[in-house]
C-alpha cells in the first residue's frame, strides 16, 4: 500500500495505521491550534468546520516541506450542542469538561485530510455519538485519577480503547473515528492511488 506521512504526534493514530498495514512515518506539523480555533469561533465556524480546517492545515504544512509525498493530517473535536470542546490543558479543565458532558449526548468529530505538495487532494469527516452516564463529581475525580497526564492531554478526557469506555451508556459510530482516524475511508482512498 502507498506509504504515507502522518502529520500528527498521536501514538493512537500511528498504531491504527500500523494495525492496518499502512506504512507511515511521523512528521509532526507543530500547528498552534488555539489561535486558529479562536479565530474560527469568532467567525462563527461550527466544530465540524474547525476540525476540517485544522486537519487540512496540518497536512498542508508538512506536505509543503516534503515533495511528492502523501501527507495525512487529522483533527478531532467534541461538539456538545454546537459548543466546541478541545483537549484539556489541566486536570481541573478535564474535570470541568467531564462535568459538562455528564449525562448528555455529544458528538465526536474526526476529520482527515491528505495533501500533496502543499495542497489538499482528499478529505473526509466522520462523526460518532456518545452518551455519557450520570456520575457524581467524586466518581469523575476517581476516573481522572486512573489516567496518566500523557494520555489525558493527548487524547482528550476519555480513551474509548481504555478506561473511557465505562463512561458511556451508548456509543454510536466507528471506534476508529472516536480514536481519531476513520481508517476505512483512508484505506479506500489509498487503494485508488495504486
Amino acid at each position: 500500500m502507498t506509504d504515507i506521512i502522518l502529520a500528527s504526534k498521536s501514538k493512537v493514530r500511528k498504531e491504527i495505521l500500523d494495525n492496518h498495514k499502512i506504512n507511515s512515518k511521523v512528521e509532526v506539523s507543530n500547528v498552534d491550534e488555539d489561535p486558529i480555533k479562536e479565530s474560527l469561533l469568532k467567525e462563527g465556524a461550527s466544530p465540524e468546520i474547525i476540525s476540517k480546517n485544522l486537519a487540512e492545515l496540518k497536512a498542508n504544512k508538512v506536505s509543503q516541506k516534503i515533495n511528492n509525498s502523501l501527507v495525512l493530517g487529522a483533527d478531532s473535536v467534541i461538539d456538545l450542542s454546537g459548543e466546541l470542546i478541545s483537549k484539556p490543558a489541566s486536570r481541573n479543565e478535564a474535570l470541568n469538561i467531564l462535568k459538562k458532558l455528564n449525562g448528555k449526548k455529544h458528538s465526536l468529530i474526526s476529520s482527515v485530510c491528505i495533501s500533496k505538495n502543499g495542497s489538499m487532494i482528499w478529505n473526509y469527516t466522520d462523526k460518532a455519538y456518545l452518551t455519557m452516564k450520570n456520575f457524581s463529581e467524586n466518581e469523575l475525580i476517581m476516573y481522572l485519577s486512573k489516567i496518566s497526564d500523557e494520555n489525558l492531554y493527548a487524547y482528550n478526557v476519555y480513551q474509548i480503547e481504555g478506561e473511557g469506555r465505562a463512561l458511556f451508556s451508548n456509543i454510536e459510530g466507528n471506534e476508529d473515528t472516536i480514536m481519531g482516524l476513520p481508517i476505512n475511508k483512508i484505506k479506500e482512498y489509498l487503494e485508488l492511488q495504486k
